[in-house]
């Protein structure tokens, strides 16, 4: 198993026994791991069932959504700031015309 699957399962595993710990069915662990995607979004998640320990599935859902609504808008800045670099290395750099050619242009 590679590397990236065995700690996304390990993640996962973690998550839904902890879930289960605190009384939940295991169905809502496997839901919130596949909702979540990523290993460092469950360990997220399993901070706060340490801390919080919610009483209600409803609870858990609703902090599922706001590390996912988290990671959206994190991964929109890194978008919009990767557009944003290669724009003003357009400007900085031109459209590839030549400036001699402009002005000769305009000459006749």
């Amino acid at each position: 198993m590679r590397d990236g699957r065995y700690e996304w399962v390990r993640a996962r595993d973690e998550l839904v026994r902890n879930i289960e710990r605190l009384g939940f069915p295991a169905e809502l662990g496997e839901m919130v791991a596949k909702n979540l995607g990523s290993p460092k979004a469950m360990e997220r998640m399993n901070s706060y069932l340490f801390y919080v320990k919610p009483r209600t599935a409803e609870l858990i859902v609703d902090e599922m959504l706001a590390i996912c609504s988290e990671i959206d808008a994190w991964r929109d800045r890194k978008e919009a700031q990767e557009a944003n670099m290669r724009y003003n290395e357009l400007l900085n750099r031109g459209f590839g015309i030549e400036e001699d050619e402009t002005d000769s242009e305009d000459c006749e």
